[in-house]
């Protein structure tokens, strides 16, 4: 069997490791997955893990920070990429499509009607959901501000953890704390808190590894990845432990305390798969708000960087109970992919 996997962004963040972790597990079940990336997607992640793709067109609206000109302007240009992405449908003879989050999703659900092909959709964004849901199988991830109103979904639609690498909580405390002893800043005395927006950091992180960093000098503060712009690190406090990327994230959530994170669901996830307790700030990544608070109860807690240093001090003085609430939910995260993959096989099946 066949597959072609539809993929928004440019094939090295959060997009792609979520469409990686999912087609890993259909080979499994001895499904060849082709992968189509939008023209000027550098790709590196999948070429790191050894696939190829195919270059289509695939319009971003802008995700969660879509207004109402981009997803007018985006529409227009889906209408010609969907062409696209059904001639090479029918040129691959896939028997099913899958798309991922976004464009990646719509175009992907739209190919495959005119196709007249079976399709499934991992989806989270606003364009998305309002899209994909009227076309096809839909799985439903924790962004979504109605994620847990099971009550109102579709027949056709169902709720799922973000499909995460389970090699994230296999790691080494003993490397991180070699790795942090290269740093002077690093007091191995003290407890650690670590500060990430994901792969790419944005400005309010950094504004509020900062604030705690004016409170107190009783820990070390660690800051990972890349800013989007390369002045944030200008307003960086000289007291906060800056790694960059690094490729090491799962011996370092060995050894943390406690993650301050941004709260979209795969850094929430990772995290609380690992049994990490954290802090989830909110409306820094062009405003967004989905809740993650409710979405994992008693394990994390959510803050605004007018209160983030109130919330790590609540969080570190009740690491305890909320360390034992990811327990309640690292089995289903784990399962995610398995499950969705699951799912697509016996649909499959069943038509």
């Amino acid at each position: 069997m066949k597959a072609l996997v539809v993929v928004t962004g440019r094939g090295l963040g959060g997009d792609a490791s979520i469409a990686i972790n999912v087609i890993k597990t259909l080979e499994k079940y001895g499904i060849d997955c082709e992968i189509a990336l939008d023209e000027s997607a550098p790709g590196i992640l999948f070429k790191k893990k050894g696939y190829t793709w195919h270059k289509v067109s695939i319009p971003a609206a802008g995700g969660f920070a879509a207004t109402k000109f981009s997803s007018v302007k985006a529409a227009f240009k889906m209408i010609a990429a969907t062409f696209k992405i059904r001639k090479l449908i029918k040129n691959l003879d896939v028997e099913f499509v899958l798309g991922v989050i976004g464009g990646g999703a719509i175009v992907g659900s739209v190919g495959a009607k005119l196709a007249r092909k079976p399709a499934f959709s991992l989806i989270c964004t606003p364009l998305d959901t309002k899209v994909c849901m009227k076309l096809n199988h839909c799985f439903l991830l924790p962004e979504v501000y109605y994620y847990q109103d099971m009550d109102n979904l579709p027949t056709n639609v169902e709720k799922a953890y973000y499909p995460i690498n389970d090699k994230v909580s296999i790691g080494d405390r003993n490397n991180a704390l070699e790795k942090l002893r290269l740093e002077d800043k690093f007091d191995e005395n003290k407890k650690t808190i670590l500060f990430s927006s994901g792969s790419s950091i944005f400005k309010g992180m950094i504004e509020g590894a900062n604030n705690f960093a004016r409170l107190t000098n009783d820990y070390n503060l660690i800051l990972i990845g890349l800013p989007l712009h390369d002045e944030y690190l200008d307003d960086l406090s000289e007291d906060i432990i800056y790694l960059g990327y690094i490729n090491w994230l799962n011996d370092l959530f060995k050894f943390v305390d406690l993650a301050v994170v941004s709260d979209d669901g795969l850094s929430v996830q990772e995290a609380i798969f690992c049994e990490v307790p954290c802090v989830c700030l909110t409306k820094i990544k062009w405003g967004r708000y989905h809740n993650m608070e409710s979405v994992f109860k008693g394990a994390a807690l959510e803050a605004q960087l007018d209160n983030l240093n109130d919330k790590i001090l609540e969080a570190l003085a009740n690491r305890d109970s909320l360390k034992e609430a990811c327990k309640k939910y690292s089995h289903d995260i784990n399962t995610s992919k398995e499950n969705i993959a699951k799912k697509i096989v016996n649909e499959l099946k069943d038509k």
